[in-house]
């Protein structure tokens, strides 16, 4: 296993909704009912790697309210 110092380390939900400016619920509740970002689950413990977190919040820029996502 490579163990990379330049490595982001995962984050567990306190932090990953920080990271993101929303809620530890709202996480929880995306994560339950699906549309979240991308998360590991070990055990009890759920941790999130930034660059997922990243491409979850990429993935869901707007210009506008009426604009939908898909085509650019």
């Amino acid at each position: 296993m490579n163990h990379d110092t330049t490595q982001k380390r995962m984050l567990r939900v306190p932090e990953a909704a920080v990271y993101l400016g929303v809620s530890v619920s709202y996480l929880n509740s995306l994560r339950s009912r699906g549309g979240g970002p991308i998360f590991v689950s070990m055990g009890r413990a759920v941790a999130y790697h930034p660059d997922d977190l990243d491409k979850w919040c990429a993935a869901r820029r707007r210009a506008s309210t009426s604009d939908k996502g898909g085509a650019k």
